[in-house]
Parts: structure tokens; C-alpha cells; sequence
């Protein structure tokens, strides 16, 4: 078992990685290799102290230099669900189960919109998982929407065991091409069913029958991970010492909420990490 499971890679994830690490606790760090591509992209970063008028370019390559000089590895699994235990918390990333005294979700701000009808059924047609729930729709008709290259290794995994897959790329140039995968050019705009999905909808109108809808997203809502969560317009609920409401998990970055800001997201992964370790020590 971990002492700290950190998810998120970006400013705040790092600086709660370099603060446990600081302190000898024994972590595991999910979330992108590449880092915060929100930074990576940005023209010129003006209130960094220390860093005046860095590029993103310069100011991502120096995070990714401070994460190889303290030997953080960073484990690049998506993770779908995150469960209180007894002795921490269980974390499901892809189809791996790991163990955790706490959780710091740094988890950043969910771009993709969740969409209409799909929270209601989720676990029910519905599936963040594809090396998870694949198996389930065998011989299949299913619905994939992704939104980075970096899941079409899952698309592909899918294909092979689904009859039919309709894949929805939300960027451009996928790379998928199997004969039973159509790629398709419109966005889903709901998702249909009572009990279980029947179907989705597309933004054209037209209605697709389908087993199942994988969402691989490059990020989930915190909600949807973990389902206690108290959060509030979008935002987790902390307190000052970054603690949410259940015991042992922390928050931090753009996920607490405004300023959305590289400066904050650093101060809030080290008290989120700090108020960790003080946990840790009280149980």
C-alpha cells in the first residue's frame, strides 16, 4: 500500500510529488507523461516568481527537469474510480487495482462537457474503462468518443472485440483504421436510455443503437471517480488545509476553483502534500 496515490500531472500534482518525495513517502503519481499541455501551449508566463516572462516551452521544460532530478515517476494510466476503505482509499486505474493511505486530486479543470444523459448511466452502458468493461460487449455494437490520440490504443483493443465500433475523434487526424471501425465526423449530443443505454444521439439527429459508450477523456469529473466528493459549481469543496470532506483526501490546483493560475496550483500541491503527511502521521 502507498502512502499517497497523487492524480494529476500538472503544476499541482508536481509540487505534491516533489513535496512527498521531500518528506521519504512511499507514492504513486498518475496522470499524463507529457504533463500539463495547458502550460506547454501558452505563450508567456508573467507571474511566476522567480521565472519572469517564461515561455510555456521553457517553463514546461523546466518542470519536466525538477521531476527527473527527484526521480518522480509518473505512472500513465487513467484513473476511472477512486473507493474509501477501511485502510484508505482503492484506486481502479485502467484494469489495475491500487491501494492508498490517501489521495491528492489534482486532477485540473474538466474541459469535455459530460454529456446529457450520461451520468445517470454510468456503470449501465455507460463505461470510462475499456480494459475494464471491453469484455462485457463482446460481439457488439459500441460507441467510442475520445478526446486525444492517446487512447486510440484503446479504440483499437475495442475493436477487437466488439462487432462494430463507431468512433467519435474530438481531434483531428485519428489514426485508427480497422475494417470494422467507422470514424465518424459528428459529435454525440446525448445519451438514450432508462435502465440501461439504448442509444445516442448525434448532433445531426440521427439515432445510433448501441451496447455501450466508452468516454476516454483526458480528464473525468471529480465527481465521477468519487462519488462523495462535496463539490460545489464545479469546484471541490477544501479547506485551507486542502482537505475535502472525507478523510484522507486532498485537493488541489484548478480543480478547488479560481484563480485558475500556475503560481496557486504550486502553493496548494505543496499544502495539499503537507497536510498529507500530517495525516498520515495521526492514523
Amino acid at each position: 500500500m502507498f502512502d499517497t496515490a497523487v492524480i494529476g500531472t500538472g503544476p499541482a500534482g508536481l509540487s505534491a510529488a516533489i513535496n512527498l518525495k521531500l518528506h521519504n513517502k512511499d507514492i504513486i503519481w498518475f496522470g499524463s507523461e507529457k504533463m500539463s499541455e495547458k502550460i506547454r501551449i501558452s505563450e508567456k508566463i508573467a507571474n511566476y516568481p522567480g521565472i519572469p516572462f517564461a515561455t510555456g516551452e521553457e517553463m514546461a521544460a523546466a518542470f519536466e527537469s525538477h521531476r527527473q532530478q527527484m526521480g518522480l515517476e509518473i505512472t500513465d494510466r487513467m484513473v476511472s474510480l477512486i473507493m474509501p476503505t477501511d485502510t484508505g482509499f482503492s484506486i481502479l486505474a485502467d484494469n489495475d487495482i491500487y491501494e492508498a493511505r490517501t489521495i491528492i486530486l489534482a486532477t485540473g479543470v474538466v474541459t469535455s462537457k459530460e454529456l446529457p444523459g450520461e451520468n445517470a448511466l454510468v456503470g449501465r452502458g455507460v463505461s470510462y474503462c475499456a480494459t475494464c468493461d471491453g469484455f462485457l460487449h463482446k460481439g457488439k455494437t459500441i460507441a467510442v468518443l475520445s478526446t486525444s490520440e492517446r487512447f486510440e490504443h484503446e479504440v483499437k483493443y475495442l475493436a477487437e472485440l466488439a462487432e462494430k465500433v463507431y468512433f467519435f475523434p474530438y481531434y483531428r487526424n485519428p489514426a485508427v483504421s480497422r475494417d470494422n471501425v467507422e470514424v465518424m465526423d459528428q459529435k454525440i449530443s446525448s445519451v438514450n436510455g432508462d435502465n440501461r443505454i439504448e442509444s445516442i444521439t448525434l448532433a445531426d439527429g440521427r439515432e445510433l443503437n448501441v451496447s455501450c459508450l466508452f468516454c476516454m477523456r483526458d480528464s473525468i469529473a471529480p465527481t465521477t471517480i468519487l462519488s462523495s466528493l462535496a463539490t460545489e459549481k464545479n469546484r471541490i469543496i477544501v479547506d485551507r488545509d486542502m482537505a475535502t470532506n472525507i478523510p484522507g483526501a486532498f485537493a488541489c490546483g484548478d480543480c478547488t476553483g479560481t484563480p485558475y493560475q500556475i503560481a496557486k496550483a504550486v502553493g496548494e500541491g505543496n499544502a495539499a502534500a503537507h497536510s498529507a503527511i500530517k495525516y498520515l502521521a495521526s492514523v
